[in-house]
């Protein structure tokens, strides 16, 4: 029998022990404890059927949003719901987790990784507004303001721009004499 049939079949045998020993009364769960598991055991199972086979990263990102999702609920399940008005913001923080993921094992596309990250910002930026109120007015302009001083310093010593302006130059190869001629003087 292949493993990949088996983890289905033990899971359904399994939950269908816990449901009949619930019925005939040997032992009394909550199903308000149980239901997170909805989203985190199909969450986990994508992020196996990565990991087993190494093929298609993308099963990843639901993975990793499903697992983020049945986390929050967890602990919103725990503590009586009163942080929820509060964590509302890893409902977007859960796909930056999924495309991160996508980046460290499916090809470190830079375009992924910037995608995850925004997600991940925005996420953290509305958490510190639902989390520190008043301090969160101070927080954002000055997170705004180093990373506008991280870009500067960047562009400044790197010179990506006048780099890429004088490799344009050379693009059309009639002006290409014209140019090595002035750049020679």
């Amino acid at each position: 029998m292949k493993r990949s049939s088996m983890f289905p079949g033990l899971l359904l045998i399994a939950v269908g022990i816990m449901l009949l020993a619930n019925n005939i009364g040997l032992f009394k769960f909550n199903m308000s404890y149980f239901w997170p598991l909805f989203l985190i055991i199909p969450g986990l199972s994508f992020e196996l059927s990565y990991f087993a086979t190494g093929r298609n990263p993308g099963v990843l990102v639901p993975g990793g949003i499903l697992i983020t999702y049945g986390i929050l609920f967890y602990l919103n399940i725990f503590t009586g719901w009163i942080f929820m008005g509060s964590l509302w913001p890893f409902f977007i923080f859960g796909p930056a987790v999924g495309l991160f993921q996508l980046y460290l094992f499916g090809g470190r596309e830079r375009g992924v990784l910037i995608s995850s990250a925004i997600l991940a910002v925005i996420s953290l930026t509305m958490l510190s507004f639902t989390l520190f109120g008043f301090a969160a007015e101070y927080i954002a302009p000055l997170a705004l303001i180093l990373l506008g001083v991280f870009i500067l310093s960047k562009n400044r010593n790197g010179n990506e721009y006048d780099d890429a302006s004088h490799n344009e130059k050379y693009e059309d190869p009639d002006l290409e004499e014209y140019y090595q001629d002035t750049d020679d003087e």
